[in-house]
């Protein structure tokens, strides 16, 4: 039987290898699946900057598991109520933005969790293949079949990166170095000192505590990606599908622009 695309990951990071994905804002499922099919181990569908709904969410996962690749989705906010149907979905990750407390992280993972040791309610769909798995097997391996990530993007967060990476049940921790900037009074400039610093202090706790590291970063510099290498990052999501469609057609538009002026010149 396959690996799962979770278990892909996972065995990825224990083998020293990182793990790659990239950003999905569109409604049109068939980018998950081309993300996919070239060779991401994951696609972080964003519903926190989108106006993605939950069914186009819904054909974003299901095209990921057409392609064989994660999907992660990233909520708008840390509430329960938000975090269920996503949950019911079957994701293999959902990311819950701007944690700043042990409090927050807790709810993020009782979110996912159900009781006694959490609040999610009980109702699965196709999280338990319409109920095509064992019940008992299924509320078994609930909890473990979706990466729980914890979200790093303010000053606040990091003040309490120690008591956070305390809460039982974080799978993974992920920084996001815009929104973090902007909590510091520098909003993007995320190659600031001291923006650098305050990444660089978060990626030392979380390679400490075992737990996965990840950034999601726009397609800047190598040298951005070589930096969180050097911190110790297990998995980079990097990337979005607009950028790549703005940075490809201006490529081709300028470059089709410069290949006639100089065929007129020619004449």
């Amino acid at each position: 039987m396959p690996l799962d695309a979770l278990t892909k990951i996972k065995n990825k990071i224990k083998e020293g290898e990182i793990v790659i994905g990239s950003h999905v804002t569109f409604n049109e499922s068939c980018i998950t699946e081309i993300f996919g099919d070239i060779g991401f181990d994951f696609v972080w569908i964003d519903k926190e900057h989108s106006p993605l709904d939950r069914q186009e969410t819904l054909l974003h996962i299901m095209a990921a598991r057409s392609a064989g690749t994660a999907a992660f989705v990233r909520i708008p906010w840390n509430d329960p109520v938000l975090a269920k149907p996503i949950l019911e979905m079957g994701p293999q990750g959902i990311v819950f933005p701007f944690i700043k407390t042990a409090e927050e992280a807790e709810t993020a993972v009782k979110s996912c969790t159900y009781p006694p040791a959490g609040i999610r309610g009980y109702g699965p769909r196709r999280a338990d293949k319409y109920g095509l798995v064992d019940n008992r097997e299924y509320i078994r391996n609930a909890c473990s079949s979706v990466w729980k990530i914890i979200q790093i993007e303010h000053i606040e967060g990091v003040r309490n990166l120690g008591k956070i990476l305390d809460v039982t049940g974080i799978d993974a921790i992920v920084v996001g170095p815009n929104d973090l900037s902007a909590s510091m009074g520098l909003i993007g400039q995320t190659n600031h000192k001291k923006v650098k610093e305050a990444m660089d202090e978060i990626a030392k706790n979380v390679t400490d505590s075992g737990i996965p590291l990840g950034v999601s970063m726009g397609y800047e510099s190598w040298d951005v990606v070589e930096e969180w290498l050097e911190r110790g990052v297990n998995w980079i999501g990097i990337g979005i599908d607009f950028g790549f469609v703005v940075k490809t057609g201006l490529e081709v538009l300028n470059g089709t622009k410069k290949i006639a002026r100089e065929h007129k010149r020619r004449q």
